[in-house]
């Protein structure tokens, strides 16, 4: 498949392939014989993989060396097994974090409602001393407007 292709496909741009490309991500692509990058099917699920190593956080550095070792075969499965596995213990310490910081953010959140409130009952006291001079029937007017 063409690298437009393989863009569609992977929701990468073609930029971002080229560059995977030039950097070892990828393995150097078949040309036609119009020079132009010819890539097989394979090669989505290997961007699949690569997509997911970058939303767990892993660093373009150490993805280059997770798809050297991959390159060099079978005898590399454990070093690749013990660089995700490494990579595991990571995302998990990110979500422990992320967790601890929940409550922080919901006490915040909290604080803002009850300034909420406290200005909502503010402003209806202010409102209200405004039009004590109206009569009941234009005070209750005025209250269905707002509501």
């Amino acid at each position: 498949m063409k690298i437009g292709d393989l863009a569609k496909l992977s929701g990468l741009s073609v930029h971002t392939i080229r560059y995977y490309e030039k950097v070892g991500l990828l393995p150097s692509a078949h040309r036609d014989a119009g020079g132009r990058r010819q890539y097989g099917h394979d090669i989505v699920r290997w961007l699949d993989f690569l997509a997911a190593l970058k939303r767990t956080g892993m660093g373009i550095a150490d993805m280059v060396r997770y798809a050297q070792l991959r390159s060099k075969g079978p005898e590399t499965g454990q070093q690749r097994k013990t660089m995700l596995q490494v990579q595991r213990q990571k995302v998990l310490d990110k979500i422990s974090d992320l967790e601890a910081t929940l409550p922080v953010l919901d006490h915040k959140i909290m604080l803002y409602d009850d300034m909420e409130r406290q200005h909502l009952m503010e402003q209806n006291d202010h409102d209200n001393s405004e039009h004590t001079d109206l009569s009941a029937t234009e005070q209750k007017y005025l209250e269905r407007r707002r509501s």
